[in-house]
């Protein structure tokens, strides 16, 4: 039984809800480079302002929220691993939501290259999955580990439909992904079937509006 509660824990650590926008965004820049859409630019200067975008998402969406919500529940005497309820993660859910305002504010003022703009909408739905977490949170513990994965398959299926792609592989892999995750949240009673299956919902249907109509 520990075993699998180890391996439940570093299933839960690895794709945890943080990654979200960046593994987005690097997603669609490795189907934008294997032509899904044609490249305009030099590819130099193309892997160049990527890897500015990618570095910015990263210290914005990974590093900075992880780093302050660690001294927020350090100041508080709480575990940083898990949030137990949901009391405490309307903080943490904010400190989320505004790294994700900046790390957009400087994406759209700060980089001006249309190569970013998918970038931007890839995080706006990321953006709006988190508000629309922390605002259902009020009631009801949702799964953000879900709804991140939920959130990318909402994004491939609306990236399939932009693009006129056959996403079928991907989703069956996503698929798989989130019912090993949704299981180890189970196993690990952070959350319930219910909790994990609405983080699910909220993700996809979050995203794929977010992306299809922003």
């Amino acid at each position: 039984m520990k075993i699998i509660l180890r391996i439940a824990q570093a299933i839960s650590l690895l794709f945890r809800p943080f990654y979200l926008p960046l593994i987005g965004v690097a997603a669609f820049f490795m189907f934008y480079l294997l032509d899904l859409h044609p490249v305009l630019l030099d590819i130099t200067e193309l892997l160049k302002i990527w890897t500015i975008v990618l570095v910015i998402i990263f210290l914005c969406t990974v590093v900075a929220p992880q780093f302050l919500i660690y001294l927020y529940h350090k100041t508080h005497g709480l575990n940083f691993l898990p949030f137990v309820g949901k009391e405490h993660r309307i903080v943490p859910y904010m400190i989320s939501i505004a790294c994700y305002f900046v790390c957009y504010w400087v994406l759209t003022f700060l980089i001006s290259a249309p190569q970013t703009h998918m970038a931007k909408v890839i995080l706006m739905a990321a953006l709006v999955v988190q508000m629309a977490c922390a605002l259902i949170n009020i009631k009801w513990k949702v799964s953000t580990h879900m709804a991140a994965i939920g959130s990318f398959l909402g994004g491939l299926i609306a990236f399939s439909i932009i693009y006129s792609f056959n996403p079928i592989w991907w989703f069956c892999i996503v698929n798989l992904i989130a019912g090993v995750v949704g299981t180890c949240r189970m196993i690990l009673r952070q959350h319930t079937l219910g909790e994990v299956t609405g983080g699910y919902c909220v993700g996809l249907v979050g995203a794929l509006l977010t992306i299809l109509f922003v």
